[in-house]
């Protein structure tokens, strides 16, 4: 089933699919661990008024990591698709919502908002990101990731319903149109960007030609655990958790994450 709502746009049977594969697929194993890299050096205390937010939580894997890296902070993860939440309150036992970012119930009251790869399902992605401006704290910061790389388009984009794949002056740009003043942005899962590369083009077509099912099923071919390679490819994209986190600019890789910080005073 799709949805578009709130210019949403995403295929709701593969959270099935995401919830399988998080616990040891080597992408979501290593994404998190470049994730927790990251936020735990931006918040290291992360005290009990330490207030954090998963926007499009999805099926709680980056929640639960949200809770490892602060213990005493109040955790929280939000989501418009209530099967989502379904599968994420399984993982996780930070307090779940389910609410769209346009009219997310907060007000200048969160110190950190995550969005991983969130916003290349969304229409207006600069809307949405004055969005999460206005509910964190002046000083605030929002940590998010996105496909990287429009040349990179393929069937894994047109399964999961993407707008768009972004360069990384492109997404500092459009934080910098929503208010946002950039600390950090770089490329990741660089490693393994040759192998990824030629699987993509391999089984692409022309953007729209291959047909939403097919696209699908070649992902889903993709989320399979091969138990031996599967290990290899996570020791391989968790070795850049360490230059995330010291802030070193990965020049290329398959994704970008970025930090950006809310200026002080900004309404």
């Amino acid at each position: 089933m799709r949805d578009e709502i709130s210019g949403h746009k995403f295929d709701r049977a593969l959270f099935e699919h995401n919830h399988r594969a998080q616990n040891r697929h080597f992408w979501f194993v290593a994404r998190n661990r470049i994730i927790a890299a990251l936020c735990r050096h931006l918040a290291k205390d992360g005290g009990a008024g330490f207030r954090a937010l998963e926007a499009g939580c999805g099926t709680g894997n980056v929640v639960r990591c949200f809770e490892r890296c602060w213990p005493n902070a109040f955790v929280m993860g939000m989501d418009l698709f209530p099967e989502a939440l379904a599968y994420a309150r399984q993982h996780t036992s930070a307090h779940l919502l389910q609410a769209d970012i346009h009219n997310a119930p907060f007000e200048e009251s969160l110190d950190l908002v995550g969005m991983f790869d969130v916003v290349e399902h969304l229409a207006d992605d600069v809307e949405v990101l004055r969005r999460v401006a206005r509910i964190l704290k002046p000083g605030g910061r929002v940590v998010l990731t996105v496909p990287a790389h429009p040349s990179l388009w393929s069937y894994c984009d047109e399964a999961n319903r993407h707008f768009r794949r972004y360069t990384r002056h492109g997404l500092q740009e459009k934080l910098e149109q929503a208010g946002f003043q950039i600390e950090y942005a770089s490329h990741f899962m660089s490693l393994l960007s040759p192998p990824i590369w030629a699987k993509r083009k391999l089984f692409s077509r022309p953007s729209g030609k291959l047909g939403h099912q097919t696209s699908v099923k070649t992902l889903l071919r993709d989320l399979r655990i091969i138990p031996l390679v599967n290990g290899l490819l996570t020791w391989l994209a968790s070795q850049e958790a360490h230059l995330v986190r010291n802030r070193l600019r990965l020049p290329f890789g398959t994704s970008l994450i970025a930090v950006a910080r809310k200026p002080n005073g900004a309404a």
